[in-house]
């Protein structure tokens, strides 16, 4: 009875959730970025060793310290749809406003780690027309690439999913995941802080420091960024 109580609730309101693009799609857009791009690196990460004739092994690559999420590719996915969708254009302009936008993003991304966290996740200084090591012409083709699989296919398609879903449970896990996601960047970032502080030396000046060094040390911080590198 309590679940058909439950069920009936969350259909109750026969508005459609997340119509347009509204600010909770694209937080939904979000989220399945941050999944898909972690899951994405994890599995080239193995396709590298597999062709390398390495141990095959799962190496996380995830940009958050909890869940299998990567904001990189979820804020990348955001900056895209925001910016390629909200008026048409020819399939040209998309790759080329795509590929600038990814970059751009990875340049920011990249410089913003690095100044805040004293780490670098990638480094591309040794790739073809690198910009200095944050990305490459290339990897920005990629992105373009990326923002048409996005635009024609990929978006449409999680639009008419997520639009499906009843009102009152959309609006449920909106505010949910919302509250999850925020948590896990204050988190993530306030423990990457502290770890680049103690490489340096630096004893934790305030109750959240003691915090971040007793719940989140080295060896957790060394599982979760395994590909952090210090300067």
């Amino acid at each position: 009875m309590k679940m058909k109580k439950l069920i009936n609730y969350f259909q109750a309101d026969k508005r459609v959730f997340a119509k347009g693009l509204c600010k909770e799609k694209l937080f939904f857009i979000f989220v399945i970025g941050c999944v898909f791009g972690c899951i994405f690196e994890e599995l080239l990460t193995i396709g590298f060793q597999y062709i390398n004739n390495q141990p095959i092994v799962w190496v996380t690559r995830r940009g958050l310290i909890y869940g299998e999420l990567s904001p990189v590719y979820g804020f990348g996915a955001v900056l895209m749809a925001y910016f390629l969708l909200r008026k048409e254009k020819r399939w040209y302009e998309n790759f080329l406003y795509g590929g600038l936008i990814g970059g751009a993003f990875e340049y920011i991304a990249s410089f913003l780690q690095e100044r805040f966290t004293g780490a670098v996740s990638w480094n591309y200084s040794d790739k073809f027309l690198n910009i200095h090591g944050r990305t490459t012409v290339p990897y920005m083709l990629v992105w373009g690439l990326l923002a048409l699989l996005l635009v024609y296919i990929v978006y449409p398609f999680l639009s008419k999913l997520i639009e499906k879903i009843p009102y009152n449970l959309g609006i449920l896990l909106y505010r949910v995941l919302l509250v999850f996601i925020m948590f896990d960047l204050f988190v993530s970032f306030g423990a990457a802080i502290r770890y680049w502080f103690r490489q340096l030396g630096w004893h934790p000046f305030s109750p959240l420091g003691s915090f971040f060094d007793k719940f989140y040390p080295d060896e957790v911080m060394k599982r979760v960024y395994n590909n952090a590198v210090f300067k």
